[in-house]
């Protein structure tokens, strides 16, 4: 049975317990190698990080002092070996380690797998790939965070602010721990099922491990299989993880993502009025335009005597069909001409005419055309000329 005792305070306890951790000689100046995680330096010059392994973590802070003595910038992923002591921040009552040197080991296995996958999906084009276009007015939006984070609530009051009645479906999910990549995947996909036209994925701010479900291999492929553009807005605008390499759109904190989700509906139903204006005031002006070149129409002496148009149109008919029988003679004289021409060079040719002059010809009985020194005495030849022929003998003297 529990009996009563003196009753401490809590920062009696928490006293207590710090010197109990402070107590232990060996905590005071030791070794420890671990990973970098969540590297924050403060504008006084003190440097914030955690120490984590694959199985623990621990929270660690650099003094300026010491700051002062490092030869390279911290950052998340280094795998070091920092001197320091163990402590009790009372006023948090956590245990921390009290960071004096820090030596570089190289990078941890955390970062390599995920420096490995970063080059393993810019390889496959994930990060390259056509990015959608976010719809200049949606018919709903989905937002896929924890349902009771900042991130959740800034959303929304944008959203109520930016255009009041805009439909808003919320996935809940968890942002952090092993189960939340799985979580926010199934998210994704889930769109597919509802109207909305794009998504924002976000969560607040966080370590470099807090942010880890964002760097799942399975969170970034579906954002890429998800059926409607995706906004990511995760952490701070200084914190980059797949995620905002594969979303169609990054926006730095999820009430920027807000911003660039939905319009402002004042300023859309403004600019909707002046579209509306200057389409009334060129209807006014194209009617005012036509209303005068009907005017002039009317005003036109062949709209007014109908008959002198159709007289007009006939005479100019008439005048085009006697232009072109004269152009239709002209071209049969032309070829007429040409016709006789090559009668008479055709003529001049003919053997006939020649004759028809007084010309004759001679051939032998068998009608072998001879000239006059191919002619033989005592031979019979036959001499034609233009009406007849006759048969006769060359006798010498």
């Amino acid at each position: 049975m529990i009996q009563d005792r003196t009753v401490l305070r809590v920062s009696q306890l928490v006293q207590a317990i710090r010197h109990l951790v402070e107590g232990v000689p060996d905590w005071q100046k030791v070794w420890v190698e671990a990973e970098l995680s969540g590297v924050k330096r403060h504008s006084s010059g003190h440097w914030y990080f955690t120490l984590k392994d694959d199985t623990a973590q621990l929270r660690a802070v650099m003094f300026r002092r010491d700051a002062a003595g490092l030869t390279m910038p911290l950052k998340d992923g280094m795998q070091v070996q920092v001197l320091g002591r163990v402590g009790v921040f009372e006023r948090d009552g956590q245990t921390q380690f009290y960071v004096n040197a820090v030596r570089d080991v190289g990078t941890g296995r955390a970062q390599q797998l995920l420096e490995e996958l970063t080059r393993k999906l810019a390889a496959e084009g994930v990060f390259s790939r056509p990015k959608r276009r976010v719809p200049r007015l949606p018919r709903a939006i989905g937002i896929i965070t924890s349902d009771t984070g900042a991130a959740r609530r800034d959303i929304e009051a944008v959203v109520a602010r930016r255009y009041p009645g805009m439909p808003v479906r919320l996935y809940p999910v968890l942002v952090q721990g092993d189960t939340a990549p799985t979580a926010v995947a199934r998210a994704l996909l889930a769109v597919s099922a509802d109207d909305v036209d794009v998504v924002i994925l976000g969560r607040g701010g966080g370590s470099k491990e807090d942010l880890r479900a964002f760097n799942d291999e399975r969170v970034v492929r579906a954002v890429v299989q998800c059926p409607v553009p995706v906004i990511s807005a995760v952490g701070h605008e200084i914190d980059t993880t797949l995620v905002d390499l594969a979303a169609d759109l990054r926006a730095p904190t999820p009430s920027a993502a807000a911003e660039l989700a939905v319009p402002e509906r004042d300023r859309l139903l403004a600019w909707q009025n002046t579209l509306w204006e200057r389409s009334k005031a060129a209807l006014a002006q194209r009617l005012k335009w036509e209303s005068r070149r009907l005017s002039g129409w009317v005003e036109h002496g062949v709209l007014r005597r109908p008959e002198q148009l159709v007289r007009e149109a006939r005479v100019r008919l008439e005048r085009l069909e006697e232009r072109a029988d004269r152009g239709w003679e002209r071209r049969n004289a032309d070829e007429r001409h040409r016709w006789e021409r090559i009668q008479a060079g055709l003529s001049g040719l003919n053997p006939e005419s020649t004759l028809e002059r007084g010309y004759a010809y001679v051939t032998t009985d068998s009608g072998q055309l001879v000239t006059a020194t191919d002619v033989a005495p005592d031979e019979t030849y036959r001499v034609h000329w233009y009406n007849g022929s006759h048969r006769m003998r060359r006798t010498d003297g």
